[in-house]
C-alpha cells in the first residue's frame, strides 16, 4: 500500500532544483533529502516550463495550471446551477398545466 504524502513546501521544492541545476543528480539528492528521484525531475521539468518558453518543453506553467483547476471548479458549479434551474423550471411548468387545466374545468 502506497503512503500518501502531503506536498512538499515550495521551498524545498525550489531548493531541490537549484541544486540540480547546480550539477547535484535527482537520484543523489533523493537518497540524502528521502524523495523520489521522479519528483525532482518533475519539479526541475515544471521549473523550465515556469521560466519561459524552451524548444522541446510543452506544458502548462504553474499559474496556467492553477487558473485551469479554479476555471474547471468554476464550471462544474455553473453545470450544476444550471441543471438545478432546468429541474426547477420543468416542475413548475408541470404545475402550472396541472393548475390551468383544474381552472378551465370549472
Amino acid at each position: 500500500m502506497s503512503k500518501v504524502r502531503p506536498p512538499y513546501p515550495a521551498e524545498f521544492r525550489q531548493q531541490m532544483v537549484e541544486l540540480v541545476r547546480a550539477g547535484r543528480s535527482p537520484t543523489e539528492l533523493s537518497r540524502e533529502f528521502n524523495v523520489t528521484a521522479q519528483s525532482i525531475t518533475n519539479w526541475v521539468g515544471q521549473a523550465a516550463i515556469d521560466g519561459g518558453p524552451l524548444p522541446g518543453k510543452e506544458g502548462l506553467t504553474t499559474a496556467e495550471r492553477e487558473e485551469l483547476v479554479r476555471l474547471r471548479r468554476q464550471l462544474r458549479q455553473v453545470q450544476q446551477e444550471r441543471d438545478i434551474l432546468a429541474k426547477a423550471t420543468a416542475w413548475f411548468a408541470g404545475r402550472s398545466d396541472a393548475t390551468s387545466t383544474k381552472s378551465s374545468d370549472s
